[in-house]
C-alpha cells in the first residue's frame, strides 16, 4: 500500500494560463449574473415580448391599462396546465415557473367578452384572435367572459401564440413584480 507518492505532477505551463482565465470566467460570471438578479435583471426566452435582457422596475403607483409588467400569477388550475405543458419556464415565482412578460389590457370592473377575439368595454382588442389548438394540436379553452374582479387584472400579449389571460383569465395584483423595461432586446 502506497500511502505518499513522491510524484512530482505539477501542471504544464501551457495548462496554468487556461486554468486562470477559466477560473476568473467563471468568477465575472457569477458576479454578473448575482448583479443581474440583485439588479432586477430578467432574460425573456419567449416570444410573447422582445427577446432578450428586461429590467424589473419598480411599480410605485396603482397598475394602469398599457403597462407591460412582470407578474407571478398564483397556481390555480389554468396555471398548473400551462406549466404541465411546458408554455411557462421554469423559475423563480411560487410554482417553479418564471414570472410572466405581459401587457396590461384591463383592470379592475372592466367588461371582458371573449368570442373570435377579446373585446374590453365593447372595443375590440388589436391582435387578440384566440386559437383552438396549441402548437402540439391541444385544445386551448378560453377563459370565459366577464368583469375584471376587484384586485385584479387581465393580461395580453400581441403575439398569436402568446398564453395569457385569454386562457387563464385575470390574475390578482399583489402577483406583480414590477414594470418591465427593456435593456438589451431583439424582435425578430
Amino acid at each position: 500500500m502506497i500511502l505518499y507518492s513522491n510524484s512530482n505532477r505539477s501542471l504544464s505551463p501551457h495548462a496554468r494560463p487556461a486554468l486562470f482565465i477559466l477560473g476568473m470566467s467563471s468568477i465575472v460570471g457569477l458576479v454578473i449574473f448575482v448583479a443581474g438578479v440583485v439588479g432586477g435583471l430578467r432574460v425573456n426566452t419567449t416570444p410573447s415580448e422582445p427577446l432578450g435582457l428586461w429590467r424589473v422596475a419598480a411599480l410605485d403607483r396603482p397598475v394602469q391599462v398599457g403597462d407591460v409588467i412582470f407578474v407571478c400569477p398564483p397556481l390555480t388550475a389554468r396555471i398548473r396546465e400551462g406549466v404541465e405543458r411546458g408554455y411557462l419556464r421554469s423559475g423563480l415565482c411560487p410554482g417553479g415557473f418564471g414570472p410572466l412578460i405581459k401587457t396590461v389590457a384591463a383592470v379592475a370592473g372592466q367588461r371582458i367578452e371573449i368570442g373570435a377575439e377579446v373585446v374590453i368595454d365593447d372595443q375590440p382588442i388589436g391582435h387578440s384572435q384566440l386559437i383552438a389548438r396549441d402548437g402540439q394540436g391541444r385544445m386551448l379553452r378560453p377563459y370565459p367572459s366577464g368583469t375584471v374582479p376587484a384586485g385584479e387584472v387581465f393580461l395580453h400579449s400581441p403575439f398569436v401564440g402568446s398564453w395569457d389571460s385569454r386562457y387563464f383569465g385575470p390574475v390578482p395584483v399583489f402577483g406583480i413584480l414590477g414594470l418591465a423595461e427593456q435593456v438589451l432586446t431583439y424582435a425578430p
